[in-house]
């Protein structure tokens, strides 16, 4: 299914605004947009974005016209940012690489708040979604053959993100992102009403445990989302304007609570509109993706990884609109456990 959801194409006058202002952030002592301190350190400049651009980002945080929207035409050089990566801790960083990071956490600001979870990564804020030899058929950012079902990202948490950027760093393979937007869907009302119910558990996907599991098993961070995993709360599938709902899933995570088939029904017509309502989004070389993670949800095409320094690699980065709210604290941490 195509779509006309907004999309804005970097113009020459955008592109000489942006290089001077990450190249001015970029050259700054010790800069790494992955680290919390970054986004402290650099809020303001977010204000030097050419001003079509922070418009444009502006009013899809603001007016909420589409599922996902696109910006097209930041410059990378796939010699310079190097071969990609065979495991998410794996890459081999330069000028280069931060300066894409540079541009996403700009677009980032624009959005809201920028942040992580202590499970994902080391807590990095930016990540790499790449292959991962032996993760071919698991549900997550690092398999290939498994398609990647559809999923709000981090559903299980009440502090979820708001948006999903993805940026293309190379794709050349054109492996597509599937998106499907709850606005689209034709439910009866009888299943909307049984979906706006508790009648749900989301669980923690694996990445969230595994991670951890294997490289700090005595972090506090994991004993919080080990408790998420075998003591979920029972939420609502839809939620907000019955009118205009918002809705959290993550179909292979998540169950009915106890046996209940209406519910089970339910989630299932739900599933079968999200398949009829599926986009397919290639993110290019130099385009980012924004997903509204409120309206949206996003899976992945099945593809053959070659782990050759080649293969599709993303650069991933989640965003809050009320960061306070998910860390308790007025200062707002920007990795939450």
């Amino acid at each position: 299914m195509t779509t006309d959801w907004p999309r804005y194409e970097l113009s020459d006058a955008d592109l000489a605004a942006l290089t001077s202002i990450v190249e001015k952030v970029r050259s700054a002592p010790g800069v790494d947009p992955r680290q919390p301190d970054f986004y402290d350190r650099n809020r303001f400049a977010v204000r030097h974005l050419p001003a079509g651009l922070w418009e444009f980002l502006d009013d899809f945080r603001h007016s909420e016209p589409a599922a996902a929207c696109s910006v097209l035409g930041f410059p990378v050089d796939d010699r310079l940012v190097g071969p990609t990566p065979t495991h998410w801790d794996a890459e081999q960083r330069g000028t280069h690489v931060t300066e894409v990071e540079v541009f996403m956490a700009l677009c980032g600001m624009a959005l809201g708040d920028p942040f992580t979870w202590a499970t994902l990564q080391g807590g990095r804020l930016i990540q790499n979604i790449v292959p991962i030899a032996g993760d071919e058929g698991r549900q997550n950012g690092h398999g290939s053959e498994a398609l990647l079902e559809f999923h709000t990202e981090d559903a299980f948490h009440p502090s979820r993100c708001d948006y999903l950027l993805l940026f293309g760093v190379r794709n050349e393979d054109k492996v597509a992102t599937t998106v499907a937007s709850v606005r689209e869907l034709a439910l009866d009302p009888a299943d909307v009403a049984v979906l706006g119910q508790r009648r749900y558990h989301i669980l923690p996907d694996d990445e969230h445990i595994r991670q951890l599991t294997l490289r700090q098993p005595d972090h506090p961070a994991l004993k919080l989302v080990e408790r998420m995993r075998d003591a979920p709360e029972p939420v609502a599938v839809l939620f907000g304007d019955p009118a205009r709902p918002y809705l959290r899933i993550d179909l292979p995570f998540m169950r009915c609570v106890g046996d209940d088939p209406v519910a089970q029904h339910a989630l299932d017509a739900l599933h079968g509109q999200l398949l009829a309502h599926q986009h397919d989004v290639v993110v290019e070389r130099g385009t980012l993706l924004v997903v509204d993670n409120y309206q949206a949800v996003h899976g992945r095409k099945s593809f053959r990884a070659r782990y050759d320094g080649t293969d599709r690699w993303l650069k991933k980065l989640t965003v809050s609109r009320n960061l306070r709210a998910g860390s308790g604290s007025p200062a707002g941490s920007r990795v939450l456990v």
